[in-house]
């Protein structure tokens, strides 16, 4: 009886506290929608290779044109979610990617699939992204309290890395057996789901922000950014994301080609060397709110985003065969673990330093920022890559990845932080306080 009951203790302080069934659906509606996304990794530039024998340099285009068009396009759309309900706005971005992908297993079936419409639905699914993030920020600060932030981070965490575990081998297993444009239709099904689930939360929203003028003014576009760069705790965490992802997202064409090309390294020991260290995202995940718990959230936010900025300068040691397989296994095994816990809880911290009536143009600022600079840092590391060779480019991004602890935000800053919040702000007289779930 005694085991019993440590077995189920144990397990609650593993799983947390329940949030509630709007959370369960909203949580269960990520899951569904992430699993899609996984299974239908690298689907467009395979069917770009496969189906209408695109060259590298459409390939190229279609991962980072369409991204950094996708970006600009999600600009006015986060002042525009600002002042919206955000749940509508949650399931008419799930129904502009179920439909932007549906098109393109119809096309095929048609024949007359072209490169335009692959990059035109590559834009449209980024800059609806873009604004599903920023508008499902701002609804989860209406359905949770401040205190249960960390955990929906952490289970929002641990479910994207059992989705990337999962999702590419059967992607790829779908992709051989059915065809090229299955996984396709697997990912726009997901948004549909998603966009059911998300219905099925039901309850109160409170109303949005009144906005001062009738209409959206060029100036609205970036309140993010001036929100961001304004605030103590908020700039330098940003500017730290954004270099951050950006060096160690440009840097995956570059090994991609010293891998497959340079050393010999097969397909499936190049999936395998990303697949299997996702399970150290998904321990870090679960770890982060014990160790905000016992530490406080400032000093994992700091030792975790400063291990793992330590890990990718490994590369440049890779070499072929077994040796460099583990390699490269275990330098992202500690990348991931280390954003595994990172990640939860700067996106918490985020969340509660900013104020409801800006959460949508906030994290639609951050994300455009990142995409963009994402996009533009991998078009320059494939420049880089080209003169100097990938080996010293990736030297050169894991060189710059060290000095990106600098920029995490210092203690003093963060308790005069915390110390202004301890004042509650007014909210806006025509939006009630938020609910919770």
């Amino acid at each position: 009886m005694r085991s019993g009951n440590r077995l189920g203790q144990l397990i609650g302080r593993l799983l947390g506290p329940r949030l509630g069934r709007q959370f369960g659906w909203l949580w269960g509606a990520y899951g569904t929608s992430a699993l899609g996304t996984w299974l239908a990794f690298g689907a467009l530039p395979l069917i770009a290779i496969q189906v209408l024998h695109a060259g590298p340099a459409e390939v190229a285009a279609l991962s980072s044109v369409g991204a950094a068009v996708g970006a600009v396009v999600a600009v006015p759309l986060g002042p525009w979610v600002e002042f919206r309900r955000k749940r509508p706005v949650l399931i008419a971005m799930d129904l502009a990617r179920f439909a932007a992908l549906l098109t393109i297993p119809a096309a095929f079936a048609l024949g007359v699939l072209t490169f335009l419409q692959l990059l035109l639905v590559s834009v449209v699914v980024a800059a609806a992204d873009i604004t599903f993030r920023a508008a499902s920020g701002a609804y989860l600060k209406t359905l949770l309290p401040a205190e249960d932030l960390l955990v929906a981070g952490a289970r929002f965490e641990s479910t994207a890395w059992t989705t990337t575990i999962i999702g590419p081998p059967l992607g790829g297993a779908a992709v051989g057996l059915l065809g090229p444009v299955a996984t396709v239709v697997a990912d726009a099904v997901s948004y549909l789901l998603s966009a059911l689930g998300i219905r099925a939360t039901g309850g109160h929203e409170p109303p949005p922000a009144a906005r001062k003028a009738g209409r959206l003014r060029a100036g609205d576009l970036l309140d993010g950014w001036r929100y961001i760069l304004a605030d103590a705790t908020l700039r330098p965490l940003f500017l730290n994301t954004v270099l951050f992802n950006g060096l160690v997202m440009a840097t995956e064409p570059l090994l991609a080609v010293l891998m497959l090309d340079r050393l010999g390294f097969a397909p499936w020991q190049y999936g395998l060397a990303f697949a299997a260290p996702a399970i150290g995202g998904l321990v870090g995940s679960r770890l982060a709110r014990p160790l905000a718990t016992r530490f406080g959230q400032h000093q994992v936010l700091v030792v975790s985003g400063a291990l793992r900025a330590i890990w990718p300068v490994g590369l440049v040691l890779l070499g072929p065969g077994t040796g460099g397989l583990l390699l490269v296994m275990g330098v992202e095994l500690g990348l991931i673990f280390c954003c595994g816990v990172f990640n939860p809880v700067s996106a918490t911290h985020r969340l509660r330093r900013t104020a409801t009536d800006r959460v949508a143009r906030t994290l639609s600022a951050w994300a455009v920022t990142t995409r963009a600079s994402t996009a533009l840092l991998t078009a320059l590391w494939g420049v880089l890559g080209a003169l100097l060779g990938p080996r010293t480019a990736l030297g050169l991004a894991g060189l710059l990845l060290l000095a990106t602890p600098l920029l995490l935000p210092r203690r003093s800053a963060v308790l005069r932080a915390g110390a202004a919040d301890a004042e509650p702000e007014p909210e806006p007289e025509s939006e009630p306080a938020p609910s919770r779930a």
